[in-house]
């Protein structure tokens, strides 16, 4: 008789305004690919699975529209997630105002300031277009809100790897699944019918 399998499941949520790079990080880390081409998105639940150490732990990732016509599924997708990216462009600083109305919703649905919020500035690429100083928003974020802060870029693929470490160490998952859950991107299999053997063959250390 097999051990019964334990499972831990983990729900991330991505909101920001249109435009922002929410589909291109999420993207850049499940597949390490990036589309230049802008594509509006509603709502796209991914979803990973691995097994590890008997245990099964289930990586959901709801990718949200960015605009506000959507207001219910909005409200749900905040109620049932258990850490949240906000993201928005360094070049575009009403995208930052979208982030700060968020972070209050989030908070107002959540009724607690403490919930788990990594803020991200993507685009950084465009570095002589940024709009938006790195240094405020760090003391903004960090020392006003008491929550994470990073840049990225999808397009160069900077800092999305850390994003996500940093989005599941907030997300509770057990303290001794870290090290095996951010040891390499490898361990989350292409597909979820099937647990493939884990690929060294690319040694990209995240932790």
């Amino acid at each position: 008789m097999s051990l019964q399998v334990k499972k831990t499941d983990v729900r991330l949520v991505f909101l920001g305004a249109a435009g922002v790079g929410k589909t291109a990080l999420i993207q850049r880390f499940l597949k390490n690919t990036f589309e230049p081409k802008h594509r509006r998105t509603v709502e796209e639940l991914h979803r990973k699975e691995y097994e590890v150490g008997g245990v099964k732990v289930t990586i959901n990732i709801m990718d949200t529209s960015g605009s506000y016509s959507f207001p219910a599924m909005r409200k749900l997708s905040i109620q049932n997630s258990d850490a949240f990216a906000l993201v928005y462009a360094v070049d575009d600083p009403e995208s930052l105002e979208a982030v700060k109305s968020l972070r209050e919703e989030i908070l107002e649905i959540k009724e607690d300031k403490y919930t788990p919020i990594v803020v991200i500035g993507n685009k950084i690429d465009r570095l002589s277009e940024r709009r938006v100083s790195s240094e405020d928003m760090l003391s903004t974020v960090e020392m006003d809100w008491n929550q994470s802060y990073l840049e990225s870029s999808a397009k160069e693929n900077i800092n999305v790897l850390e994003a996500f470490r940093e989005l599941l160490k907030q997300a509770n998952l057990p303290s001794w699944l870290s090290p095996v859950l951010y040891r390499r991107r490898e361990t989350f299999p292409k597909e979820i019918k099937k647990r493939p053997p884990l690929n060294k063959t690319n040694s990209c250390l995240i932790s």
